[in-house]
């Protein structure tokens, strides 16, 4: 109770230091700064602000105040207010406010850390509102956006150790958190639509520029604009999206080799490729010419991936197999159906089997005539056994999760252990006891460049669900509370 005490008592004395300074921007900037640091501290602090009147004064400083330093200080503790409280975001979240917010991006004198501090306002006001989302598109906004997502940072001058261009590359960087707000979460049609408009330029930056600054932003944009939207999935692939993505992939695969940060970037463009096809398999047969499966594969092959993106992989090799028999068969001829076998027989993690799973079973709809007449020159004892055994242990991954010989729910793991320490096996469980220890066997010699498959279980490690651009947003937060 004190302490509600105190924390109203030190708002009410900032409000009136905020007032009774406006020939003193040092002081303003100060007392905003302390506001902003109470509310974060305590929520029930940014309604008491809010009830008091402090809101909306801050509001009309951030436009009146003629210190530039003052206006910055407005719209960070404004966003970061709205960010903690949903009550404050609706009392922001009005036309007028966005038409203030395109004021200070339109104007010629407003500096970029100014219009940088506006955009994460937009950011915050746009996020998990629907309301926002559409005001951000009826006051035109949204528009002021494409055209900075364009014209912020050249696409010559991506010297990020050099302050002026750094300047602008975070301002750019904000404003694809703001976008990726604006389509997603809740997902709007509408402005997924309008914002297709700059993937030609997107495809541009991602052919000339594979730096993960400029591929993370990018890809998150390109995933959320096109999630779940078949008509901008098709506009996308129809200007060279689909193919633009897979070259990236490949350059960024054959740079993987001993190179974490690489592999984890091309995981990244991965996920984005996935978007492309989730709900339309069938253009699957685009990343055929590409060879996109193999890539993947050997990707997969990484050990210092984590389970979520070897997750993300296996899930995109699905899709990849979905309708092609074409990219089914770069699985079966680069040695993806004992990767995926090892999966269900080594991995833990019950989405990696899920997934796993969804390939082998992909794998069935491929006739052995399209096998025997596209492989007659590759076939030998292995591939025939291979295919023998992979149709054996489709069958029997897709009833680990069903059998009730013993008793209780089977996984791949206790079924294995189970199997090898019973002294009465059937002649079926025996059966698949040998064509799995044939398979680890063969898998061992059909390896190729020094690549070596771990044949026990990765340790899991926890996954994130936060979502990219709540990824992105805590992160842009976190530059501006270092500038005050």
């Amino acid at each position: 109770m004190c302490f509600l005490l105190e924390m109203k008592t030190d708002l009410n004395l900032l409000l009136e230091c905020l007032k009774y300074q406006m020939d003193n921007p040092s002081s303003q900037k100060e007392a905003l700064v302390t506001i902003y640091s109470v509310c974060q501290q305590n929520s029930d602090a940014s309604i008491y602000f809010r009830e008091i009147g402090g809101l909306m004064f801050v509001k009309n400083l951030a436009k009146s105040s003629i210190h530039s330093m003052v206006k910055e200080a407005a719209l960070f503790t404004l966003g970061a207010i709205a960010e903690c409280n949903v009550y404050c975001q609706q009392t922001l979240c009005t036309s007028e406010f966005f038409e203030d917010i395109i004021w200070f991006l339109s104007k010629y004198e407003s500096n970029i850390n100014l219009k940088r501090m506006s955009v994460y306002v937009m950011l915050v006001l746009v996020s998990n509102n629907r309301t926002g989302q559409t005001l951000v598109r009826e006051t035109g906004c949204i528009s002021i956006l494409l055209q900075f997502f364009r014209t912020a940072l050249s696409l010559s001058e991506m010297d990020l150790s050099n302050e002026t261009i750094n300047q602008s590359y975070q301002l750019w960087s904000s404003v694809c958190s703001a976008l990726c707000a604006c389509v997603n979460n809740p997902q709007n049609d509408v402005n997924q639509k309008i914002c297709s408009s700059v993937f030609q330029h997107a495809n541009k930056w991602l052919q000339s520029c594979i730096k993960p600054e400029i591929i993370r932003p990018i890809c998150s944009f390109i995933c959320l604009t096109i999630a779940n939207n078949t008509h901008v999935q098709e506009y996308f692939i129809s200007i060279g999206g689909l193919a633009v993505l897979s070259e990236v992939l490949i350059k960024l695969e054959q740079d993987s080799h001993g190179n974490l940060p690489s592999a984890k970037l091309a995981v990244v463009v991965t996920k984005t490729l996935d978007a492309c096809i989730a709900d339309n398999p069938a253009v699957g047969v685009v990343l055929s010419k590409y060879h996109i499966v193999s890539k993947l594969l050997t990707l997969l092959l990484h050990e210092s991936l984590d389970s979520g993106e070897k997750f993300s992989i296996i899930l995109t090799l699905g899709h990849c197999t979905e309708s092609c028999e074409e990219n089914q068969l770069h699985l079966f001829q680069n040695n993806g159906l004992p990767l995926m076998i090892q999966v269900l027989t080594e991995s833990q993690n019950e989405e990696l089997n899920k997934a796993a799973t969804f390939v082998l079973h992909n794998c069935k709809k491929i006739s052995k005539f399209t096998l025997d007449l596209k492989n007659k020159s590759q076939r030998g004892p292995f591939y025939f056994s291979l295919i023998s055994l992979g149709n054996r242990l489709i069958v029997w991954s897709e009833s680990l999760y069903s059998c009730i010989e013993v008793g209780k729910a089977l996984n791949s793991r206790n079924f294995s252990r189970l199997l090898h320490s019973c002294p009465f096996q059937c002649d079926r469980h025996k059966v698949i006891l040998e064509a799995e220890d044939r398979y680890k066997s063969d898998l061992r010699k059909s390896l190729i460049c020094n690549k070596k498959i771990v044949l026990t279980p990765y340790k899991k490690k926890r996954l994130s669900n936060e979502s990219c651009t709540y990824e992105e947003r805590s992160k842009f937060q976190d530059n501006f509370q270092s500038e005050f």
